[in-house]
């Protein structure tokens, strides 16, 4: 396992001969709120992570034992201009939008607190793996604003319209319990698992071809919302895209002589 450090709060280790990256959130003194430096150094290692053509999957965690993140630095904040916020804005955006759009599947292993941006770097994976101990939600009304890092498009995504207005409008808490069955969360894992079922998971995802990864994940994400013609026209476009690819022949080959493929990314 390998490690690289972005700036002073978060941390890139690679796993699985680099084909598995973990993103760690590594502010544990302030049970990791974004603060400016923390949001960019996200988006930095978003987009190096993006760049890597080795990495397969990517996995979200955190060093705090208490907390995933529990969303924007509010004391950071408090010290801010107006002008300071609008300066500020770009910086914030380009953390959840650097996980929004990694290229491979993501995983965020979620325990304890994960709430307003933090809840959202989690909405920004592809699955959640969450421990008993997870408490997540979008309590941004509650301080004077509204979940600024994708909550209210990602959530209704996710729980549908009706249930995101509720939980955005009351700014409630919820438990993991609760959070798996309104699917906030995918996989709900005992107390301390949470990092190493999202790993497992990750390197299961890593075995298959790199580029059916790319290619699935951004039929998933264009064909989402648009109705069912325009979503198999999206389909296709990422079919053909892999459909005469290195991976395909490799994969065929490796089925037919009963052997694992040795993908060679292209």
């Amino acid at each position: 396992m390998s490690e690289e450090r972005f700036g002073e709060f978060v941390l890139v280790r690679r796993h699985e001969q680099g084909h598995v990256a973990e993103l760690v959130l590594d502010r544990p003194k302030a049970m990791n709120a974004v603060s400016t430096e923390m949001a960019r150094s996200v988006a930095g290692a978003c987009a190096a992570l993006a760049e890597d053509r080795a990495v397969r999957a990517v996995v979200l965690t955190s060093t705090h034992e208490r907390a995933f993140c529990v969303g924007a630095d509010l004391k950071e904040r408090n010290s801010f201009s107006d002008a300071d916020l609008v300066r500020q804005r770009p910086v914030a955006r380009g953390a959840y939008t650097g996980v929004l759009e990694l290229p491979v599947p993501t995983v965020a292993a979620v325990h304890g607190f994960a709430l307003g941006g933090g809840f959202e770097l989690a909405l920004s994976c592809d699955v959640i793996v969450a421990d008993r101990t997870a408490v997540l939600g979008l309590p941004e009304v509650s301080v004077g604003v509204i979940p600024g890092g994708g909550g209210t498009q990602l959530l209704p995504r996710r729980v549908g319209a009706a249930r995101a207005a509720e939980l955005i409008f009351t700014a409630r808490r919820v438990e993991a319990g609760e959070a798996r069955e309104l699917g906030l969360v995918d996989v709900l894992v005992d107390e301390g698992r949470d990092r190493e079922e999202a790993l497992a998971m990750a390197g299961r995802i890593a075995a298959n071809s790199p580029v059916g990864l790319r290619a699935a994940k951004r039929a998933l994400r264009l064909g989402h919302g648009l109705d069912l013609a325009a979503g198999l026209e999206v389909e296709d476009a990422a079919w053909r895209s892999v459909a005469f690819s290195g991976d395909r022949a490799e994969g065929v080959a490796a089925f037919n002589e009963k052997r694992p493929p040795q993908w060679p990314g292209e």
